[in-house]
């Protein structure tokens, strides 16, 4: 069996401390090429090994997803009872107990598969929030069948562009987040590649483009992105940027300005095939399968690969495509972040203006852009030091009372000078001296705030004892790296603050700076003969 990562197996631990605790349905969030297949996997044979009567759903959009997660279960389980229902892999089981779906070829077959355990959702972000869908209504029909069936949804990106995030506001299909990991400790361990980008000449112009349902309009992007000289430009930018990278994903603004696109790298001599939602399947296995032996050095796509597309290789990105989804956004930029020997980073160019849009993709502020005529939820943000979610304009967290930054001016920039992540590398400080304070926000449970004197810096972390969720598994965390698996975590932070007086403290602390505030994302120890060692904290 693969050994699982730390990360991975604190997922699969978040859904049962979840499932303990509430009756609700959660969402596990992993960035994309964090192996979530790995993670369902692994649950799905502890669940079953627990619970030899469980019956499992795991049911996505794409063929390629519903294939790789059943070969990733049957990677590590052989002899697991699983099948596939998918009309895309001409396969039609109902009967198996663990059983691999498209929602498109089982979305009327409900009372055919009968009752459900337990659903795992794969890209969960493409649940539509209105009942009167394909998903709603298959898993409103299960859950008739079972009312006590749960639901758990996998995503990189727990929000969409008409409803914000999944778990909130009304008839959110999710009640909580349970597990999420920030791309930047995965890049930063080394599981994933990092993301580059570099400044471009070419931007992409959509001043007079409109927008419908928050969405830039189709017809009206194309129109105004395919410009024969904006795409010789973009095209020679990628060229002269990314002639020593050997597999280019150029994501374009419509099928005709793939086409446009695709020909003009081809005319600089570099092999280049379109891929888009319309290509027969037969012919876009063929394309990819030769793209990933670098046999072609490009794809030009739209409207496909920012899901379920899986070729470690991709060195370039370039974004060609304007979009107001932060989702989509994401997604793209995903592709790049596989690992592969041959590959240092993946280089993001940025022609669409989508990083200024939108954020650095670890620093993605979720909110929701609708016409002005359809109202809209308020706009919100997340405690880096809780992960709690707060209304955008408050200045302390509504949980443990962390202090944001000022607001910052909003320019409308070029996009050509952003970076797609947030910032360079981590840093270790020393730690001089640390302060342990009890923090109380009315009408909520209080936290430990811990303040670390660094030189003539103080940097602070909220440790909450007596929250649930994603902020006590931290808290949890926080407490066995200091004091290992046999002293008990306290319950409370009156209790943990008689006991800090014996807590070791760090001889540095891991932070980053993301612009606008200092995380604390790591500590580290001095050990002398078995011992943490206490006399460099001076």
């Amino acid at each position: 069996m693969l050994e699982l990562r730390p990360y991975q197996r604190q997922a699969i631990d978040a859904i049962y401390a979840y499932f303990q605790k509430k009756t609700g349905n959660c969402l596990i969030c992993i960035p994309t090429a964090g192996g979530k297949s790995l993670v369902m996997a692994t649950f799905i044979r502890e669940a079953i090994e627990h619970y030899p009567e469980t019956r499992i759903l795991v049911v996505t959009h794409v063929r390629e997803l519903i294939s790789q997660n059943h070969a990733e279960l049957m990677g590590i389980w052989p002899d697991a009872p699983a099948g596939i229902h998918s009309a895309g892999l001409g396969a039609r089981d109902v009967d198996a107990q663990v059983l691999f779906c498209g929602i498109q070829s089982v979305h009327k077959r409900a009372y055919d598969i009968q009752r459900c355990d337990l659903v795992l959702v794969d890209e969960a972000h493409l649940i539509p929030r209105t009942s009167n869908t394909m998903y709603r209504k298959f898993l409103e029909e299960l859950t008739v069948i079972n009312p006590y069936m749960k639901i758990i949804g996998f995503t990189a990106t727990p929000y969409r562009l008409d409803s914000g995030l999944l778990h909130k506001g009304k008839d959110a299909l999710f009640d909580d987040i349970a597990f999420d990991v920030p791309i930047n400790d995965l890049i930063d361990e080394g599981f994933l590649s990092p993301l580059i980008s570099k400044k471009t000449d070419t931007q992409l112009d959509v001043s007079g483009v409109g927008t419908r349902g928050g969405e830039f309009i189709a017809g009206q992007l194309e129109a105004a992105v395919d410009q024969a000289d904006v795409t010789r430009a973009a095209v020679e930018e990628i060229i002269a940027l990314g002639q020593d990278r050997r597999a280019w994903l150029l994501f374009c603004s419509g099928v005709a300005h793939a086409e446009h696109v695709r020909d003009a790298v081809k005319a600089r001599g570099y092999s280049c095939e379109g891929i888009f939602g319309h290509t027969p399947k037969e012919e876009r296995d063929g394309i990819i399968e030769a793209f990933r032996a670098g046999q072609i050095r490009a794809l030009a796509a739209m409207n496909v690969l920012t899901t379920g597309f899986n070729v470690k290789s991709v060195d370039l990105i370039a974004m060609l495509r304007p979009t107001q989804s932060a989702g989509l956004y994401v997604q793209i930029a995903g592709r790049g972040t596989r690992l592969h020997p041959e590959k240092e980073n993946c280089l993001v160019l940025d022609f669409a203006g989508n990083v200024a849009r939108h954020g650095p993709i670890d620093q993605i502020q979720s909110f929701v852009k609708k016409d002005k005529e359809e109202p809209g939820e308020a706009p919100q943000k997340v405690c880096p030091a809780c992960q709690a979610v707060n209304p955008a304009a408050v200045q302390y967290c509504i949980e443990c009372d962390f202090e944001f930054p000022p607001p910052e001016i909003k320019i409308n920039a070029t996009a050509t000078t952003k970076k797609i992540l947030s910032s360079g590398k981590p840093e270790w400080v020393r730690v001089h001296d640390i302060v342990y304070k009890r923090h109380q926000k009315e009408g909520k449970p209080p936290s430990l705030r811990v303040e670390y004197m660094c030189g003539l810096q103080w940097h602070k972390e909220w440790v909450c004892f007596e929250h649930e969720g994603y902020a006590r598994q931290k808290a949890v965390q926080w407490w066995f790296q200091r004091v290992g698996l046999t002293t008990p975590v306290p319950n409370s932070v009156g209790q943990a603050l008689t006991m800090v007086d014996d807590l070791p403290i760090p001889d540095e602390i891991k932070i980053r700076s993301n612009g606008k505030f200092i995380e604390i994302m790591d500590c580290r120890f001095h050990d002398k003969g078995g011992d943490h060692d206490r006399s460099n904290a001076a």
